[in-house]
This record gives structure tokens, C-alpha cells and sequence, in this order.
């Protein structure tokens, strides 16, 4: 398998230079680091090319990497159901750049897409209708971005006296916000509770 991988990498390739920066094969899937130039055309290739008929659109991700100048990895999951391959493209984002949809040939990942724009902030062009999906129409920040904090900017709850739901800022005292990750299998010098019964059973 995993040589019929490289070949495929090798041959989409040598088909696609203007895509493709470099591919790797890694428990037998085929990893391709692509520009965001014409990741269009290349998912088209890739849905339409006889070696190839990845036609299933699984999953579109991202990833946040926030000390790089190409903040986002954009992921796309293909899958050939025709040869049973899987291929995974790789796609660096700034922060500032526009992604270009793919609904066109996957009408599949306008969900996918409006995912990634709620949870990320990224930004699809061509999309049809790209709005937030998981949060609220409201809601501020993206929360899968690394820096987005734990407690967000806000909460809501439903207030009996005015008969609807309210927006608050999260007001939570500093003693929720610290938390002791230390473990009892690493030599803590806190007794838990149930601690004592060993000690009875000693005595």
C-alpha cells in the first residue's frame, strides 16, 4: 500500500507542479502540502483524474499555530472509494488571506467551510452562504483559535424577570481560573480524600 501511495503522490505530482509543494506518505495515507492558489483546480484534478476519483469530500479542518507567520493550516480529507486511497492536503494560511470555496465541487463543505469561519475566522470566498453554524449569530471570537481564552468573552442565561436571554460579560473570581494539574502518580504532597483509608489499612 504504501508504495502504490508514493506512486500516486509522485504521479499527482508531476501532474499538478502548480499545486503541490511537497507529499509524504505516512501509515499508508498520502500527505500533500499544496498552495492555496488553485486549490480548486486541484480538488477537481483530484475528483476527475482516472488515477485518482477521490469523489467523497470526508472533512475540511483547520489547525491554529499561532507562532507561525502562516497562521493556519487548512486540512481537506479525500477519499477514493474507486481504489480505497485516502489523501490528505495541507494548505498555510495567513491570518489575513481569503481561502477559496470548494462547494462547487463539493457541494459537501459549505458546512465544513462555515465551520472553519466560526471556529477559526477564516475566510472562504465564493461560498454561499458563510456564516457562523455552531455559535451564536452574536458571538465573539472564534473559539479553536489558540489564544481564544478558556472562559470566553461572555456568558448568557435566561433572567426570570425579564423573560428572555441575557448577555453578560464572564465575570469568574480569580481562584476558578487556576488550576492544579499536578498528578498523585508524581509525588504530590496533598493528601486526597480516601487517602487515609490506606493509612488505616497499614495500622
Amino acid at each position: 500500500m504504501t508504495q502504490a501511495m508514493q506512486e500516486l503522490g509522485a504521479l499527482i505530482a508531476a501532474k499538478r507542479p502548480d499545486c503541490v509543494l511537497a507529499y509524504d506518505v505516512s501509515f499508508d495515507e498520502l500527505n500533500i502540502n499544496v498552495v492555496p492558489s488553485n486549490i480548486v483546480g486541484l480538488i477537481e484534478f483530484l475528483k476527475s483524474d482516472r488515477s485518482c476519483r477521490f469523489s467523497s469530500l470526508v472533512d475540511i479542518t483547520a489547525v491554529d499555530y499561532p507562532g507561525r507567520e502562516k497562521r493556519f493550516e487548512v486540512v481537506y480529507h479525500l477519499l477514493s472509494m474507486y481504489e480505497n486511497h485516502r489523501v490528505r492536503l495541507r494548505m498555510s494560511v495567513r491570518e489575513v488571506d481569503f481561502v477559496a470555496s470548494i462547494n462547487e465541487v463539493h457541494p459537501s463543505a459549505n458546512w465544513f467551510e462555515r465551520e472553519i469561519f466560526d471556529m477559526f475566522g477564516i475566510l472562504f470566498t465564493g461560498h454561499p452562504d458563510l456564516r457562523r453554524l455552531l455559535t451564536d449569530y452574536g458571538f465573539r471570537g472564534h473559539p479553536l483559535r489558540k489564544d481564544f481564552p478558556t472562559t470566553g468573552y461572555t456568558e448568557l442565561r435566561y433572567d426570570e424577570a425579564e423573560k428572555r436571554v441575557v448577555y453578560e460579560p464572564v465575570s469568574l473570581v480569580q481562584e476558578y481560573r487556576q488550576f492544579d494539574f499536578m498528578s498523585p502518580w508524581e509525588g504530590a504532597k496533598y493528601v486526597l480524600p480516601g487517602d487515609e483509608k490506606t493509612d488505616e489499612a497499614k495500622g
